[in-house]
């Protein structure tokens, strides 16, 4: 399903590849972070962090900037609002009660909720390909979750529901974004990053007070800032304006097997034989779902963001 001929291609599929893997080594430093940083605090420090490292090289495009009209900003604040404030709020809010490989798990509906709501909004029903996928994601769920005892289980799943939702809603409004192409992938990442840090951040400190950071916890916050949020956000949003929905959907599914490995190793995290199946489980039929985006799409069909954090 991944096409590797012509090196633009190729480029954008390892530039996809290398976005997840910082993007699941997040979800380890953000765990060890919430042991001293309070979660909304912690997500508007990473992003307000981020959106200061990019307005400088946002500043080399500020003609592009001010060439916006007053839709394109609209376009842009909401994606601030649903895609960093709610979701990637969201997302650290489920960390502190939730270990990572379950929030994964939860997150990995994201195409399976996207395409329910395509019934509806878009008038378009799952292909046969894409009902299997539907069935493959329900089965890999209940493997997954039948043998869940994590404390606090019953509120981390209700915030990672409730993140799902806006996550869903923000890749909606991500392929809205991007598929328009009136602003380039770094107006596009420091505008929406903007919106959504000053939100986090006010919320934040107005619920939880400024908190008082090791030398580690700055450390993680900065490189999550810089590395994980700044490059990496940006390399996605390029990556998307090549790859198609099936594809980039595959490559992000990756990161559930990422994750999981990754907690196990650095988390002590349990991964047990039946939970391994069912995230490859999932895995699989959440990309089943994509099959009706296989064929090379049209320049204006690129997908939005998500919450891989």
């Amino acid at each position: 399903m991944l096409r590797m001929s012509g090196s633009p291609h190729r480029h954008a599929v390892f530039e996809a590849l290398f976005v997840t893997f910082l993007w699941s080594t997040s979800w380890i430093l953000m765990k060890v972070g919430l042991r001293e940083v309070p979660a909304l605090t912690f997500a508007g420090l990473r992003y307000a962090t981020a959106w200061l490292v990019l307005l400088p090289v946002a500043w080399n495009v500020r003609g592009e900037v001010r060439a916006l009209s007053r839709r394109d900003w609209g376009w842009l604040a909401a994606l601030g609002l649903v895609f960093y404030a709610l979701t990637q709020g969201g997302v650290f809010l489920s960390l502190a009660h939730l270990d990572a490989v379950t929030l994964s798990l939860v997150l990995g509906f994201t195409p399976v909720l996207v395409a329910a709501a395509g019934v509806f909004t878009l008038k378009e029903r799952p292909a046969g390909a894409q009902w299997v996928g539907l069935a493959l994601a329900a089965g890999g769920a209940v493997l997954c979750f039948l043998p869940m005892t994590t404390r606090g289980s019953a509120v981390g799943v209700t915030l990672a529901g409730l993140t799902l939702c806006a996550n869903a809603v923000a890749s909606l409004l991500g392929r809205a974004v991007n598929r328009r192409h009136t602003a380039s992938p770094i107006v596009v990442t420091t505008i929406s990053m903007g919106v959504g840090a000053v939100l986090l951040l006010s919320a934040g400190l107005a619920s939880e007070g400024l908190p008082k950071l090791s030398p580690m916890g700055w450390g993680i916050v900065v490189w999550l800032a810089v590395v994980n949020t700044a490059v990496a956000f940006t390399l996605w949003n390029r990556a998307l304006r090549v790859l198609s929905a099936a594809e980039s959907s595959a490559i992000n599914n990756t990161m559930m097997i990422q994750i999981a490995v990754l907690a196990w190793l650095f988390l002590g995290e349990t991964l047990d034989a039946l939970k391994i199946v069912g995230l490859l489980v999932v895995a699989a039929g959440t990309t089943l779902i994509q099959f009706r985006s296989a064929k090379p799409p049209r320049r204006t069909a690129e997908p939005g963001p998500s919450a891989r954090t």
